[in-house]
């Protein structure tokens, strides 16, 4: 078989069906994995048991899926467009929600386009031995994607790519065919550290180091329980993730609005009203979340971020009754927050 050529095709399949580019990558990942292990000990992971618990499998895609020898990885772009994040950010009466969640789940999308890739692979090279996998398996993505020439890894942690910034998905298909792989992109994040500086929590600890412990994607989505005191006031109106290494990244002015229907914001998720937002019953929740990457975290995690956000509001007299008509809520977790909220002037 011709693989050069097999490679080639994969890549005009890719852009047929809506990634915006596709690469190979093989699977020899010593380095990362290193930096994993020492990530892992020094206990930056905070509660993500998940990250321990798979170790160093997470840079052995062997061993994820046997015979595994070359990582066809893809990227698709997600920038929604819609309210402009900066005004949603400085309007205390907002939540802000990260632009990848504004929309339908990634994970339904680009899972369903990746397996079609699969699929095309597979019926021409007439091989079995494929997997396709989109953030829902241990595997270093951003490695992978990197040594697929996809773009290089930036100081807060994130792929960038010198064209089209950091505003993308990615997913991966493990194969056992032997396809030539893709060279590396040089970096270019030189000198810059505006990522570093504007960081709320000051997770990006230092170039190319994220502590999530201290990361407001980690604080809002992942945490269970009460988000730390000491992080309360900087989360700001951020509801439900963090965009802001992203958005003061340079590199990110060349990005583009995606053309993915499913991408664009639903029920004004990228300029929600603070107190619209926390009087979802549960039964809400649950309707106006279904098929978005947001129903994950529960509605209790929803009600606790949207009162810390309240309680960095200006103290109103519709922000408190929005706040006390939380107070009895069944989660302790609920009204923990509720009553720091009701504590500040805002």
């Amino acid at each position: 078989m011709d693989f050069r050529a097999l490679a080639e095709q994969i890549k005009s399949w890719g852009r047929e069906l809506g990634f915006q580019k596709v690469g190979i990558a093989a699977t020899d990942l010593a380095d990362d994995e290193r930096h994993l292990l020492a990530w892992l000990a020094a206990g930056r992971h905070g509660e993500m048991a998940y990250m321990p618990r798979h170790g160093a499998k997470r840079a052995r895609p062997a061993e994820l899926v046997a015979g595994t020898v070359r990582v066809i990885s893809a990227r698709m772009d997600y920038w929604p467009g819609g309210c402009e994040p900066d005004a949603v950010l400085a309007d205390p009466a907002l939540g802000y929600v990260s632009r990848y969640a504004v929309g339908r789940d990634y994970h339904k999308v680009v899972r369903h386009r990746l397996a079609r890739l699969a699929d095309r692979v597979a019926d021409a090279a007439g091989s079995a031995g494929y997997r396709a996998f989109t953030d829902s398996a241990p595997i270093l993505e951003k490695a992978l994607a990197r040594d697929a020439g996809l773009g290089w890894i930036g100081k807060h942690t994130n792929l960038l790519d010198r064209h089209d910034g950091s505003w993308f998905f990615l997913g991966e298909v493990f194969t056992d065919l032997p396809l030539p792989v893709d060279a590396p992109v040089s970096a270019h994040c030189g000198s810059c550290v505006a990522c570093i500086d504007v960081c709320p929590t000051r997770a990006i600890v230092a170039p190319y180091q994220l502590d999530a412990r201290r990361c407001i994607s980690y604080l809002t989505i992942e945490l269970d329980g009460p988000i730390p005191a000491e992080f309360r006031a900087a989360i700001g109106n951020r509801i439900y993730g963090c965009d802001d290494c992203q958005l003061v990244c340079p590199w990110n002015r060349y990005a583009r609005p995606s053309t993915e229907p499913d991408f664009r914001p639903r029920h004004g998720l990228d300029a929600p009203q603070l107190a619209g937002l926390f009087a979802w019953t549960e039964a809400q929740f649950v309707e106006r979340t279904a098929g978005s990457a947001i129903r994950r975290i529960g509605h209790v995690r929803w009600l606790r971020n949207i009162a810390i956000a309240l309680g960095n509001a200006p103290r109103s007299v519709a922000r408190d009754a929005a706040l006390t008509s939380r107070l009895e809520h069944p989660s302790e977790v609920v009204r923990e927050a509720v009553r720091w909220a009701l504590g500040r002037s805002g």
